[in-house]
C-alpha cells in the first residue's frame, strides 16, 4: 500500500523524473567535485605515507591531481571528464581563491579544519536545481594568521576560526549564491549571483570555469581533451571536445565584459621543482590575475578555460553572471533563457519538498530538513582510486618508492574505486567510509531510495569487497574494522522504499544477503580470538571510548574483549535474520539460514549475558551495566569500569519476531522450538517464547526486563548519559571521577570533555570524548522503538531518571528524538544550538536561517564540534524531524497504525 503522502511525491514533476525511465541521463551531472583533493591519501606518493605534506594546499593550484579534482561549488560529469566551479578574486589576496582552505591534521589544534564559511541550502535528488552559498571575505584572506594562530593554541583551546579574524566584520564581505539548474539533461545552467554585504562599494573577479580532468598525464598515447575559443551562429562560445563523448557548446553571459582565459590543466614544474616547461600550467589564471603575467594565459584554447567578468559592485547591490554548459542535442532547451531555466527548476524543488513536508508543520522544522537533505545532495562525489595502479606507479610517470609495496593498503591491491559515492564531509573526510555511508543510505532513502540501495550494493562489489569478506573502510586504512551496519542499513532502505514505491525491492535485498554472509564470516573467523563468540573488533570507528587506542598493539599486551564489539555482531546476526525472514516469504530455503542466524544470535547472547564473574561476561551485576574487559597475557582480566556509549550498544541487538508476518513461514516455528527444547540453557534468551507478546511475537535481544530498565537508568540519567540534546557518548560522572587505569607504572585516564578533545591521540581523552553522536542516537532511539514493539504501553520507564515520571519506550523514542532535534532548530531565544559557535552569524536576520551539520556536537550545550559540514550521519536528522519517516525507518509501516502515529505527532509537539 501506497501511503497518501508518498504518493504525491512521486506525482511531483521531480518525482516523475526520479523514477522515470531517463533516470540515468539526469544523474550523469552533478555536484561530484570534491572540496579537496590535496592532502588525500590517493594523492599521497611518499615513501612513508605522508599525505598532508606530500601534497600541501600550496601546491594544489599549481600540480596536477591523479585521481579527481576540487573546486568551490563543484559540478561535474560522473566522471569528471568535464568540471565546473567558480574561482574568485577580491584584488587583495595572494592567490586566486580556487578552493577551499583548511588547516591540516598536524596544523589544527584539534585536527583537520577547513576555514571557510559556506553552507549548501537546496538541491534535487536529481540535481535539476542545486544551490549553494559561499561568504568570501573582501580584505585579503587570512591564510597566514589562521595557521599561526592555530599553532600557537594548544589542544586545550577553542579553534581560531575566520570569524575570529575580524574579515568578516561590519559585513566587509561578498555572498556568493551558486546555482545549479539544468535545461535537460544535457544542458547545465550556472548562475553565480553576487551580492556586496559591505556599507561601501567593492570591487571582485568572478570566473566561473570548466576544465578537463587530467587523464592524459599517467598513460602514454592518450588523447587530450580540448577547449577552443569558436564563432557559432555569429556569437563567440567554447567548445570542448572529449574522445568518445559528444562535444559540449560553453557560453557565458553578464552584465559587463565577458574575458575568456585559457591554460592547461597540467603540472607548473618550473614553480614547484625549478625543472624547464612550456606553459601555460594549470595556475595560469592565478598567475595572469595575481601576479599580472600575461604570458601565463592563452586566448584561444587550453584544457581550463574561464569567463573572467570584472563587477563593481554598489553597497548592497547584487550581479548575476552564467555560465551554460549544454550539447547539440540539448538545443529545445537552449533557446529558454538561463534564468528561466534556474526559476523553473527552483519551483520543482519547492514543489518536491512541499510534498515531503506536507505533515511537518513547523516552518524552521522544515527549513532544517530541507538544508540536512541538501548537505546530502552536495556531499556526492566521484571517487577513483585504483589500488595497484597507486602502489607500482604510472607508465607516464616516476616510479613509486618501493616501500610503498609493503605500506599502507598494500593488501588490498584488488580495490579499484570509480564511482559517485556519499562522503562524510567533502573537505575535511573527502573519501567514503563504510559505516558513515550505511546511515547516509538511510538518510538518502526518504527521498532517493534507489540511489541509497546503489550507494550499499557498491561496498559488496569484487572491486570494493575483500577476498576474505571484509568492507574496506576508509582510505586511511581499508583494514580497519568499521561496525557492521550494513545490513542494518539494506534493511531500513528496503522498508523505506517498500513504503514510497508500494513494493519491495527483493533483488536488492537478495543480492546485498549474499555478499554480507561472507561479510558476517569475516566477522566471526578474524574477530573473534578465542572461538567463545565474544568480539574484539578494535577501532569500530569508536577511538574516542577506549582506554586505550583501539588501533594499535595494547601498551599490557593482551587483548580487549568489547562490550560494543559483540553488541554489533549480534545486531548483526539479527539484521541478517530479519533479511533471511523476509526472502523466505517467497523463498523457503532462506528459513535455513534465518534459524542459524537465529542460533548464532543466542550463542554470543549467553556469552555475553553472563555476569562480569564469568569467563566470557561483560555484564556488572553491581552497577548495571556493560563494561570491555581487559584479557592479559597470563589469562587473567580487568573489567574497563569506564560507562560511555560502549556500555550502551547492547541496546541495539534487538528484534522482535512477529506471527503475523512469519508464523505461515513453512517450518520455522518448528525449527526454532526444536533448537531451543534441545538448548534449554539458551530457551531463557528468548523473551516469553511460550508466553508471546503483544501482537503475538517474540523478543530477541541482549537484555530483557531488568537489565535494560537498569542500562536505561543510566541512559536517561541527566547526571550521566542524557543531554538537553542527546546521549552522550561518555557519562558525565567522570568529570569529577576520572576513570584511571595503572599498568607497569603507566598511568591511563578518561575524564568527560564536552566537547574538543585535550589529546592528539587516540584512547584516553581522544578526539571524540563526550559529545553527542546523531547515528548512535539514532540506533538508540530506533531500538526503543523496536522494543516497545514487544513490551506495549505497559512497559513503562522513569523519563529523565529521577523525575518520577514514567512512559511508554515509544514515547521516550520521541522524547530523545525531539531533544536531539533541538540542537538545530531556533529555541526561544531565536538561536540554534548547534550554531553557538558562530554568534556574528546568529545576530544576523540574513543569516540566522543558515544550518550547519556537523560531525558531533557539544555534550552539554549542543554546538556542533569536528567537521562543519558532515551532514552525511548527522543528515539522519531529516528523518527524526517527520514522525511518519521515523516510524519507516525502525521497520514500523507508517501506515500500519494511525492511531499510533496520531500519537507520535503529539509527542513530538
Amino acid at each position: 500500500m501506497l501511503s497518501p503522502r508518498r504518493s504525491k511525491l512521486l506525482d511531483t514533476v521531480e518525482g516523475r523524473r526520479l523514477h522515470g525511465p531517463d533516470i540515468a541521463r539526469w544523474r550523469r551531472w552533478g555536484p561530484y567535485l570534491s572540496e579537496r583533493q590535496w592532502g588525500t591519501v590517493r594523492e599521497d606518493y611518499s615513501a612513508n605515507g605522508t599525505a598532508w605534506d606530500y601534497f600541501p594546499h600550496d601546491q594544489a593550484r599549481s600540480r596536477a591531481y591523479r585521481w579527481g579534482e576540487d573546486g568551490i561549488g563543484g559540478f561535474g560529469d560522473e566522471k569528471l571528464n568535464w568540471c565546473m566551479s567558480v574561482a574568485l578574486w577580491n584584488g587583495r589576496d595572494s592567490i586566486l581563491k580556487e578552493r577551499l582552505f583548511g588547516l591540516t591534521n598536524a596544523e589544527g589544534n584539534h585536527g583537520e579544519d577547513v576555514k571557510e564559511l559556506y553552507f549548501y541550502v537546496d538541491g534535487t535528488p536529481t540535481h535539476s536545481y542545486m544551490r549553494m552559498l559561499y561568504k568570501y571575505p573582501q580584505a585579503a584572506f587570512p591564510y597566514s594568521a589562521l595557521v599561526e594562530e592555530n599553532a600557537r593554541r594548544g589542544a586545550e583551546e577553542p579553534e581560531y576560526e575566520i570569524l575570529d579574524t575580524g574579515v568578516f566584520d561590519s559585513n566587509q564581505y561578498f555572498d556568493i549564491l551558486i546555482e545549479y539548474a539544468k535545461g535537460d539533461p544535457n544542458d547545465i545552467v550556472m548562475r553565480v549571483t553576487v551580492e556586496n554585504r559591505a556599507s561601501e562599494p567593492a570591487e571582485l573577479d568572478v570566473l566561473p570555469q570548466i576544465w578537463a580532468r587530467n587523464v592524459w598525464s599517467w598513460w602514454p598515447d592518450q588523447t587530450k581533451p580540448s577547449l577552443t575559443l569558436e564563432a557559432l551562429d555569429g556569437k563567440t562560445c567554447v567548445i570542448a571536445r572529449h574522445a568518445g563523448h559528444e562535444p559540449l557548446i560553453v557560453t557565458a553571459s553578464a552584465d559587463a565584459p565577458v574575458e575568456w582565459l585559457f591554460c592547461e590543466n597540467d603540472t607548473n614544474v618550473r614553480r614547484l621543482f625549478g625543472n624547464e616547461g612550456a606553459g601555460p600550467f594549470k595556475d595560469g589564471f592565478n598567475d595572469y590575475l595575481v601576479a599580472g603575467d600575461k604570458h601565463a594565459i592563452r586566448r584561444d584554447r587550453g584544457t581550463r578555460a574561464a569567463a573572467r567578468v570584472h563587477l563593481s559592485l554598489a553597497a548592497g547591490q547584487k550581479r548575476v553572471v552564467h555560465l551554460r554548459v549544454r550539447t547539440d542535442s540539448a538545443e529545445r532547451s537552449a533557446h529558454v533563457d538561463a534564468n528561466a531555466v534556474v526559476t523553473m527548476r527552483r519551483a520543482e524543488a519547492d514543489e518536491f519538498y512541499a510534498a515531503l513536508q506536507e505533515d511537518l508543520d513547523d516552518a524552521d522544522a522544515r527549513l532544517v530538513q530541507r538544508q540536512a537533505l541538501a548537505g546530502m545532495l552536495w556531499s556526492k562525489q566521484y571517487y577513483q582510486f585504483d589500488v595497484t595502479r597507486w602502489i607500482d606507479g604510472d607508465p607516464a610517470q616516476p616510479k613509486p618508492p618501493r616501500t610503498r609495496r609493503n605500506a599502507r593498503n598494500a593488501d588490498w591491491r584488488h580495490l579499484s574505486n570509480c564511482d559517485v559515492i556519499s562522503m562524510p564531509d567533502k573537505w575535511e573526510y573527502p573519501w567514503y567510509a563504510s559505516w558513515d555511508l550505511a546511515f547516509h543510505a538511510v538518510a538518502f532513502a526518504m527521498i532517493d531510495p534507489e540511489f541509497a540501495k546503489q550507494q550499499l550494493i557498491l561496498l559488496i562489489k569484487d572491486r570494493y569487497q575483500h577476498p576474505n569478506g571484509q568492507l574496506p573502510a576508509y582510505e586511511w586504512a581499508f583494514s580497519d574494522a568499521n561496525p557492521p551496519v550494513h545490513a542494518w542499513a539494506a534493511w531500513r532502505v528496503y522498508e523505506m522504499d517498500k513504503v514510497l514505491t508500494g513494493r519491495g525491492d527483493r533483488m536488492f535485498l537478495e543480492r546485498i544477503f549474499h555478499k554480507l554472509l561472507l561479510n558476517f564470516s569475516w566477522w566471526v573467523n578474524r574477530k573473534d580470538a578465542a572461538g567463545h563468540n565474544i568480539f574484539q573488533g578494535g577501532f569500530l570507528g569508536l577511538d574516542n571510548v577506549g582506554i586505550f587506542d583501539r588501533s594499535a598493539p595494547l601498551p599490557t599486551g593482551g587483548r580487549i574483549d568489547q562490550a560494543d564489539g559483540t553488541a554489533w555482531v549480534a545486531a548483526y546476526a539479527l539484521d541478517l535474520m530479519q533479511i533471511a525472514l523476509e526472502l523466505a516469504i517467497e523463498n523457503a530455503v532462506f528459513v535455513d539460514i534465518a534459524v542459524k542466524f537465529f542460533e548464532h544470535f543466542l550463542y554470543i547472547a549467553e556469552a555475553v549475558g553472563c555476569n562480569d564473574a564469568c569467563d566470557t561476561g561483560l555484564w556488572d551485576d553491581e552497577d548495571g551495566f556493560y563494561y570491555d574487559k581487559l584479557r592479559l597475557p597470563d589469562g587473567s582480566s580487568i573489567p574497563l569500569r569506564m560507562r560511555s556509549i560502549v556500555g550502551l550498544i547492547p541496546l541495539f541487538a534487538v528484534r522482535v519476531l512477529e506471527q503475523r508476518r512469519h508464523g505461515s513461514l513453512p517450518g520455522l516455528r518448528e525449527r526454532l522450538l526444536w533448537f531451543l527444547e534441545h538448548r534449554p540453557d539458551l530457551a531463557h534468551l528468548v523473551s516469553r517464547w511460550h508466553e508471546a507478546g503483544v501482537g503475538n511475537s517474540a523478543l530477541l535481544s541482549l537484555l530483557r526486563g531488568h537489565r535494560m530498565k537498569c542500562l536505561l537508568r543510566r541512559m536517561l540519567d541527566e547526571n550521566e548519559f542524557l543531554s538537553p540534546f542527546g546521549v552522550r557518548a561518555l557519562s558525565r560522572t567522570h568529570c569529577d571521577k576520572p576513570f584511571t587505569f595503572q599498568h607497569n607504572g603507566d598511568f591511563f585516564f578518561v575524564k568527560y570533555l564536552p566537547a574538543e578533545s585535550d589529546s592528539h591521540v587516540f584512547g584516553g581523552n581522544s578526539n571524540w570524548r563526550g559529545p553527542i553522536w546523531m547515528p548512535v542516537n539514532f540506533l538508540l532511539i530506533e531500538s526503543l522503538f523496536e522494543f516497545h514493539r514487544y513490551y506495549g504501553d505497559d512497559f513503562r520507564v522513569e523519563y529523565p531518571t529521577g523525575s518520577g515520571e514514567k512512559y511508554s519506550l515509544r514515547e521516550i523514542a520521541f522524547f530523545l528524538a525531539r531533544r536531539i532535534t533541538t540542537l538545530f532548530l531556533k529555541g526561544e531565544d531565536g538561536k540554534r544550538p548547534v550554531m553557538g559557535a558562530y554568534p556574528k552569524l546568529q545576530a544576523d536576520p540574513r543569516c540566522d536561517d543558515l544550518v550547519l551539520f556537523h560531525e558531533y556536537f557539544h555534550g552539554d550545550n549542543g554546538r556542533g564540534v569536528g567537521a562543519s559540514h558532515q551532514t552525511g550521519w548527522s543528515g539522519l536528522v531529516a528523518l527524526l524531524l517527520q514522525p511518519g519517516m521515523v516510524s519507516c525507518a525502525h521497520g514500523v509501516r507508517a501506515l500500519e497504525d494511525e492511531a499510533g502515529e496520531m500519537q507520535t505527532e503529539s509527542v513530538m509537539k
